[in-house]
């Protein structure tokens, strides 16, 4: 390759959308610091004097935050994905540098209602990255939809394991550093980047899925690496040297940086791709020239037998439309305001909002993210009462992390691919999902040796696996145009689950069965720390949500009955009929 082919090259790579997708990556493979609650969660307690229940109210603030962003949704509507990232990472450095000080004790103790701000003010940052990366590159991929949500989302899902590297290759060991770490790296990351983030109509290639997957398989790679690397650590327990993580975080970093050399043969597969098309167009467009003019002569005198036909046709119905635009009411023009089309055409934000789908569907997100993010905020309160080390709550933390990000990516790939091969409906894998977490609730609420670690994988994987099919179903029910409010109104089921089941509920019986252990019998005076043992603690809980976690799989499977007729048909067809007719017109 010469000097003119090179910089012609990295031309095509600034203005590909390959290298929106490598940046992307490095955005979510740093936007995932809710997933990471449980590791400093203990010293907010401790430091600041909070029961249970206040902990958990804190928890559900970390969802809200990190969940509802309609608000970051609308901004993207009207703005460029960049303005989005800048805007996140302004709040997350923000929220988390006020938490970072409090817990510190470098300002004043904050109120209880102030720390809820300070922390849904950071996670809500989380939901601008994701608006900003995230929907740009499904727009970009329309086609590869499942596929590109499960990846992206895997990213996110693996940051907590990204994150317990990091902070102890540069911090060591105190939890509290782990906030400060949150609190600038996200946001350092998504300022150098955000530029380069932005929507790019083009056709798909033919080799396209064949180059997420070559991703799939380096992401896989960083998340074999990190596991054995986190068994080899609580093996270890106090004993792993910082050098130690050093040498972790910057092979990490190398797999990450490492997916731009599939961005470079990516692009060079498709410049040599479109070279071919139009060599071809050419030869096709010679031998087409001579049938056009013919074609054309014809075509010029039936015009002229039909086209007083037409227009007499044409006026009766012009007449009709008059008469029927006369008849509407007021009333059948606000019906028609929240009356969606069909499955799959474009709704606007008010149809799919009021839809019997959207409504079924947050109903069953709500109880498999609720009842999921409930074990996750509380593993480590759980490892704590069954007697688990910190190292080993850490080691929950961080499996749980690696198998969010399995569970996202092995679900956004092979529900594509059951979609795309064997019409298999992608509610229906949901509800597989949800079952599966079922046993998850199971070996935490019975508390067998070592269940932890069982729960952990199943807890993690079920939660990571329902984020990539949510976001398609979405995609796929209510189309594309709005998707950026639609993907973040979705995802609000989940701070209204952790509500319900982690604070008012988790929380709640914790306290009691403290207060019952400690011998209170009313409500623990004010600053006092609430301490519960055994296996007690959570398991009327659990069972709870196993209760809960079931519901939505029925509720889930009412929608699976509801779209099976849609999931039937060629969902992407419309994007192969415009492309081909683009194809047509470049050609002739």
């Amino acid at each position: 390759m010469d000097l003119q082919q090179a910089v012609a090259l990295s031309q095509r790579i600034a203005k590909g959308r390959w290298l929106v997708v490598f940046v992307s990556f490095l955005i979510m493979s740093f936007a995932g610091g809710t997933y990471i609650f449980g590791i400093y969660s203990e010293s907010i307690k401790t430091v600041l004097g909070y029961d249970q229940e206040t902990l958990t109210t804190l928890g559900f603030f970390k969802d809200l935050g990190g969940n509802v962003g309609i608000l970051s949704g609308l901004i993207n509507e009207v703005t460029p994905p960049w303005v989005v990232l800048g805007i996140g990472a302004v709040m997350n450095i923000t929220g988390y540098l006020m938490i970072w000080l409090s817990v510190t004790r470098r300002v004043a103790k904050p109120k209880p209602w102030q720390m809820y701000i300070y922390l849904c003010i950071g996670a809500n940052s989380q939901t601008f990255a994701n608006t900003g990366a995230l929907v740009t590159c499904v727009k970009n991929f329309p086609q590869s939809r499942g596929v590109v949500l499960g990846i992206l989302k895997g990213f996110v899902g693996l940051s907590g394991a990204i994150f317990t590297q990091i902070y102890h290759a540069v911090y060591g060991d105190d939890s509290r550093d782990v906030i400060l770490l949150l609190g600038w790296l996200p946001s350092v990351v998504s300022l150098l980047v955000m530029l380069i983030v932005r929507p790019i109509k083009t056709k798909s290639q033919k080799n396209e899925l064949k180059r997420f997957y070559t991703f799939l398989y380096i992401a896989l790679a960083l998340a074999g690496f990190l596991m054995i690397l986190i068994i080899v650590e609580n093996h270890q327990q106090h004993h792993f040297p910082k050098f130690g993580y050093q040498i972790v975080t910057a092979i990490a970093v190398v797999f990450l940086l490492s997916n731009f050399v599939v961005v470079v043969k990516a692009e060079m597969s498709q410049s040599k791709e479109e070279q071919l098309q139009q060599q071809s167009a050419e030869i096709d467009g010679v031998e087409k020239n001579v049938s056009i003019s013919v074609e054309t002569e014809r075509m010029r005198k039936q015009s002229a037998e039909t086209n007083g036909v037409e227009k007499n046709v044409a006026t009766r119905v012009e007449i009709e439309k008059i008469g029927d635009s006369k008849r509407e009411s007021r009333t059948s023009r606000f019906v028609r305001v929240f009356k969606g089309p069909s499955r799959g055409e474009d709704f606007t934000i008010p149809q799919a909002l009021v839809s019997l789908d959207m409504i079924i569907l947050f109903v069953a997100t709500t109880c498999g993210v609720g009842t999921t993010l409930t074990a996750i905020d509380n593993m480590g309160q759980i490892g704590k009462a069954l007697g688990y080390t910190p190292v080993n709550i850490s080691t929950f933390v961080s499996l749980i992390s690696i198998w969010n990000f399995l569970g996202r990516v092995v679900a956004g790939y092979l529900s594509e691919i059951l979609l795309q091969k064997y019409r298999f409906p992608r509610p229906l894998m949901f509800t597989i999902i949800l079952l599966v977490a079922c046993v998850g609730h199971v070996f935490i609420a019975f508390a067998l040796p070592g269940s932890l670690y069982v729960a952990s994988i199943v807890i993690g994987l079920c939660f990571g696996a329902q984020w990539p099919v949510l976001f398609a179903v979405i995609s796929e029910l209510f189309g594309l145009k709005y998707y950026a409010t639609l993907y973040n109104f979705g995802a609000a089921a989940s701070p209204l689950g952790s509500y319900l089941l982690s604070v008012k509920t988790a929380g709640y019986l914790y306290d009691r069965e403290a207060r019952k252990q400690n011998g209170l019998h009313q409500q623990a005076p004010a600053g006092s720390k609430l301490t519960c043992t055994g296996h007690e603690c959570f398991r009327l809980s659990f069972i709870i949500m196993t209760s809960v976690t079931l519901f939505g799989a029925f509720v889930s499977f009412i929608l699976v009955m509801r779209t099976r007729k849609f999931y039937k048909t060629d969902i992407y067809a419309k994007f192969k009929t415009t492309e081909e007719d683009k194809n047509r017109g470049q050609t002739t």
